[in-house]
């Protein structure tokens, strides 16, 4: 009897074992298909680099094209300057005396060269012509005397001796009587050419010495190229400074910070993957989590060593880079040389490599 049981019992076991599996299937399968679709979002492509942030402008050294001692700097750093304001001059007295004599030997070769082109006064001229009229009459009446002497030979009146006397009498007021022509003809002409073009030289000369000096005295004021901030004051009043060309030596530093950018180091591996309008932003320590938001406005067309060093143990030397500027958006208050890292928002290979194909069609 407990046989039969037993014999009964297994096969309702297991048939209510295949009911239940295909019950919990239908189930699942059921479930499964009233779900919502979840489709998996694929994070964007960031390519990191340390960057440093600077003025559009960037950072515009201001120096002295020559050495000497300031004799005043006119603004502080973080003072609004404009293109052409007067920053710093240097002691100058020597330079303006130089351009004060060069202004007086422009006005005496000026006045020299109107000598030559106006000629003589005319009462020179009077005195010349009145010289050549009394020569005039001086030979006349020398010429009389001779002619009559003349005559008087000829009839053996008087001796040969004599009217020699009277005919080298003649002699001497007629050269006088050139001599006086030649003189008034003189006074009377036209400057020569060559005394024209010496006096014209002479003057292009002193006009020439006079722009020089007024060039270097121009120099001892230093003026701002732009329109922007004081970021650094070097040098003060009473201070020298030295131009040279292998040891700069600027006396300030200004930058246009209405807008700010970061050159961005991006490392050699990641440089297919920039391109120009790529969205952009960076971190800084110092304000925490807090994005700048920007875009890349210009890409670098060289490698070259890195420009930002992050001071990190495990940090490569040896790496190169390609210079990128990241322009951030209106508004970003950040100091200048203010170390950032930077983030591009770059395409995925096949998207850079589809671009390119296109961008090539």
């Amino acid at each position: 009897m407990k046989k039969k049981v037993t014999n009964l019992i297994v096969p309702v076991a297991l048939a209510l074992a295949v009911l239940l599996l295909l019950f919990y299937a239908h189930t699942r399968s059921s479930a499964a298909s009233s779900a919502p679709v979840s489709r998996t979002v694929a994070s964007p492509l960031l390519i990191a680099g340390p960057g440093r942030v600077e003025p559009i402008s960037e950072d515009i050294q201001l120096g002295s094209e020559l050495s000497g001692k300031l004799q005043s700097v006119n603004v502080e750093e973080g003072d609004q300057v404009q293109k052409g304001q007067v920053l710093a001059v240097l002691e100058n007295d020597d330079y303006c005396a130089e351009v004060l004599s060069a202004e007086a030997e422009v006005r005496t070769k000026e006045a020299v060269l109107r000598k030559i082109l106006n000629g003589a006064r005319a009462q020179e001229r009077s005195e010349a012509l009145a010289s050549v009229r009394a020569a005039q009459a001086v030979m006349d009446n020398a010429q009389s005397n001779m002619e009559r002497r003349q005559k008087l030979y000829a009839e053996g009146v008087i001796s040969r001796e004599e009217f020699e006397r009277y005919r080298r009498e003649y002699n001497v007021a007629k050269a006088q009587y050139q001599e006086s022509v030649e003189r008034h003809s003189l006074v009377d002409d036209r400057a020569r050419e060559e005394d024209v073009a010496f006096g014209e030289a002479d003057l292009q000369l002193a006009r020439g010495r006079l722009e020089q000096a007024q060039a270097r005295y121009r120099k001892t004021f230093i003026k701002s190229p732009i329109a922007g901030t004081v970021l650094r004051k070097h040098h003060r009043s009473g201070e020298s400074v030295s131009n040279s060309a292998t040891t700069p030596d600027p006396v300030l530093t200004i930058g246009d910070k209405r807008v700010l950018r970061v050159r961005v180091d991006v490392d050699e591996t990641d440089v297919n993957r920039v391109r120009v309008g790529q969205k952009a932003y960076v971190t800084a320590d110092a304000f925490g989590k807090q994005k700048f938001w920007g875009h890349v406005v210009r890409v670098g067309e060289l490698l070259g060593p890195k420009n930002v060093h992050t001071d990190e143990p495990a940090e490569r030397k040896d790496t190169k880079i390609l210079e990128t500027l990241v322009e951030l958006e209106p508004g970003a208050q950040l100091p200048m040389g203010l170390r950032v890292d930077t983030y591009i928002v770059a395409a995925d290979d096949k998207e850079a490599s589809s671009n390119t194909c296109s961008n090539v069609n």
